[in-house]
């Protein structure tokens, strides 16, 4: 089959989700970088005008391309209802902008390592969405918090610095109080970091929680394996003295059934 004859059969096949994915993968995360990218320079240069214009139709044409993917997908899904259910985040995604860049997390699955069923990689997956989870929803929170917050009266968070600062005590749960916001949507915002950075530390804990055990256990096993040769080694001990005895008995027999010659 030639390459064009190839290509003919692939594009006459249905449209599956699985296919869908593989298709718009790269495109999706590309998507995602633009609009991040975007939305940066939007909020961190304030941009005015003809600029702000521009960053504009790149976060609304990147999130239209968020929006075909969602619909394509709920269309495909075998059991839609059941698909919707579980994924409402990527529902809250399109709804929400600002948490478009958390599609960039589509990337980290393309890692091989990933791609392991120990339980090491199961961490290690685990480990990774946290880490990289935690910096975008830092860095996408403190972003959305100074857009929102800067022009407000009587606003405390009105630089960037301030933001990431507010981000970063409010994912960890310390929650000094130094800097709060004064708006609604900035209020908003808050109960999601306060939600993601509990979730967090849940996600942490159990890791951590999960490591631990498995030492517990590779240790149990390993002394296990330790007992089960020393019970080996003395069984094979106690079965060579008793052949040894059998031997020395036997020799004892025969020594007291030979005649005793002195007597002749």
């Amino acid at each position: 089959m030639t390459d064009g004859s190839a290509q003919e059969h692939d594009a006459s096949r249905p449209l599956t989700r699985a296919r869908w994915q593989r298709l718009t993968q790269w495109p999706l995360a590309a998507a995602a970088a633009i609009f991040l990218a975007a939305y940066s320079l939007e909020v961190l240069a304030d941009l005015r005008g003809a600029a702000n214009s521009v960053a504009e139709i790149a976060i609304n044409v990147t999130w239209g391309m968020f929006v075909v993917d969602y619909v394509v997908q709920l269309a495909t899904a075998r059991r839609r209802g059941r698909w919707f259910m579980m994924h409402i985040p990527d529902l809250a995604a399109i709804a929400l902008p600002v948490l478009r860049p958390l599609r960039l997390l589509r990337l980290v699955q393309l890692l091989r390592i990933l791609q392991r069923t120990t339980g090491a990689a199961v961490r290690g997956r685990v480990t990774v969405y946290v880490v990289v989870t935690t910096g975008l929803l830092v860095y996408v929170a403190a972003l959305a918090m100074l857009d929102v917050e800067r022009h407000a009266p009587h606003a405390t968070i009105t630089s960037f610095g301030d933001a990431l600062w507010w981000a970063v005590v409010t994912i960890t749960t310390v929650g000094y109080g130094d800097m709060t916001p004064v708006t609604t949507a900035g209020r908003f915002i808050a109960v999601g970091v306060m939600i993601g950075g509990i979730a967090l530390l849940g996600v942490v804990t159990a890791t951590i929680a999960s490591w631990i055990i498995e030492q517990v256990g590779r240790r149990d096993a390993s002394s296990q394996a330790a007992t089960r040769k020393e019970i080996e080694e003395l069984t094979a001990e106690v079965r060579s003295l008793r052949d040894e005895l059998r031997r020395t008995d036997g020799r004892v027999g025969a020594a007291a059934e030979q005649p005793d010659g002195s007597g002749s």
